[in-house]
């Protein structure tokens, strides 16, 4: 045990005999069965919630010594600033949930243990068996520092019925920008004869997340170098004909996206969800909201490609605190949720696209079918979940740096209207590099010296 984790243990325990009556559910009584209670935060929808809680009523019914307290966050920005916060203040939570281009900020300060040496020593799972990118995303000088549980990637999400309606091809594996901006105007309509635009061809929100994908489609680079990287490289023509085609699709463009004011009224997998968009960009997280849908047929389609076909890695992971009181039962944790039966529970509820390969590979994930064979239901959608699969092989990821957030918020503080007004692409292109680049240069000293 390191110095640092001895003293922060030393003061949560005086904390806990301060705060908790009888002394907190750390310490027993002589005789006592000894119970190790481990807590795991994740953020998410309802349909997500669920799906954790499953997960971990699954490891409480086998592990008898460990009680899990799910501590969620409905909202992203939420659970970022409480964890945040939790670490700052001496009480992080044991294990949590975190994206790969937000868990540097907590690697670079070593708040994180390593998995690698219980990933080494496990006889239950093998680094072998996992994608190697989403792997990758989580490595700092080589070393496995927490364990993805999903290899997802941007897609597109179509309403089926309207692109039948409207006698519209269903998006090809190889489908061309030209023909998803075709599709896109096609169905962008006035449906009701009231002269407003009330059923949108796409729905997407316009950030560097969504945008890069396409950045590399038409050739150009995000940063310099992925694994240190040191500037961002959008002023090239590549890079900015991909911003370029992205940014069309707002109303100085194409106008196949909603406006400003129907954006901030409903949010865009809710206007999917009611019909009112007939795309939708958007990772595996969304599917298992989306299979609430009664009222149409909906799949997925990869990326519409510009010259090469690209998309973006979604990848979360399960990370250890290194401040944990019994990192052996969280790593019991960890092991079971990105093992074959948590894995397999988590592919069924629709929410990830398993980074263990074996149960990607599975018809629980391939053909939405229940892990009890007996289940009277039929495959749940979406029906063509080999994209994610096939997806692996173009997929790129975004650098895992402490200051990554950082770089994107100067990004989108200039993009994130484009879709509503005019926009200099390459002046904003020269401001957000020019305000991303003290994050660069202070990740260099963080991270790599």
């Amino acid at each position: 045990m390191s110095a640092s984790r001895g003293k922060r243990r030393h003061w949560l325990v005086l904390a806990l005999l301060v705060t908790l009556p009888g002394g907190g559910p750390w310490l027993t009584t002589p005789g006592a069965a000894q119970q190790a209670a481990i807590r795991f935060a994740f953020w998410g929808d309802p349909a997500e919630q669920a799906a954790y809680e499953r997960v971990a009523a699954a490891f409480e019914a086998t592990h008898d010594g460990v009680d899990v307290v799910v501590d969620y966050a409905p909202g992203q920005g939420d659970y970022y600033r409480k964890i945040t916060t939790d670490f700052a203040g001496g009480d992080p939570p044991d294990v949590f949930l975190i994206n790969y281009r937000q868990f540097g900020q907590f690697a670079a300060r070593g708040a994180l243990e390593p998995v690698a040496p219980y990933l080494a020593a496990s006889e239950a799972i093998s680094a072998s068996d996992y994608a190697p990118i989403a792997m990758d995303a989580f490595m700092v000088r080589g070393e496995q520092v927490c364990m993805p549980q999903n290899v997802s990637s941007l897609v597109v999400y179509y309403n089926a019925d309207l692109f039948a309606q409207n006698d519209i091809p269903m998006p090809a594996a190889d489908w061309a920008w030209d023909e998803f901006v075709a599709a896109a105007e096609a169905l962008t309509q006035d449906t009701d004869g009231d002269g407003r635009i009330d059923l949108y061809g796409v729905a997407v929100e316009p950030s560097m997340y969504r945008m890069t994908p396409f950045v590399w489609s038409a050739g150009g680079e995000v940063v310099d170098d992925v694994d240190a990287p040191t500037r961002l490289t959008l002023e090239t023509p590549e890079a900015l004909a991909g911003l370029e085609a992205f940014i069309s699709l707002g109303s100085a463009g194409h106008n196949v996206v909603p406006s400003e004011a129907e954006v901030a009224a409903e949010d865009d997998g809710t206007r999917f969800m009611r019909g009112g968009a007939a795309m939708l960009l958007q990772s595996r997280r969304e599917t298992p909201t989306l299979r609430e849908i009664d009222g149409f047929t909906w799949d997925v389609a990869p990326l519409p490609i510009i010259e090469e076909a690209a998309t973006v890695l979604h990848s979360d992971a399960f990370c250890m605190a290194e401040a944990a009181e019994n990192p052996e039962a969280v790593w019991s944790f960890v092991e079971f949720a990105v093992g074959d039966e948590g894995q397999r529970i988590l592919a069924e509820t629709g929410r990830i696209v398993p980074a263990l390969q074996s149960v990607a590979e599975s018809p629980v994930f391939l053909g939405g079918e229940a892990l009890d064979d007996t289940a009277e239901r039929p495959p749940l959608p979406p029906a063509s979940s080999q994209v994610f699969l096939d997806n692996v092989a173009v997929m790129r990821r975004l650098p895992s740096i402490s200051t990554w957030p950082e770089v994107e918020d100067a990004f989108n503080a200039e993009f994130d209207r484009s879709f509503y007004e005019p926009l200099d692409i390459q002046a904003a292109v020269a401001t957000a590099m020019a305000n991303s680049q003290p994050a660069f240069d202070r990740a260099a000293m963080e991270d790599f010296e």
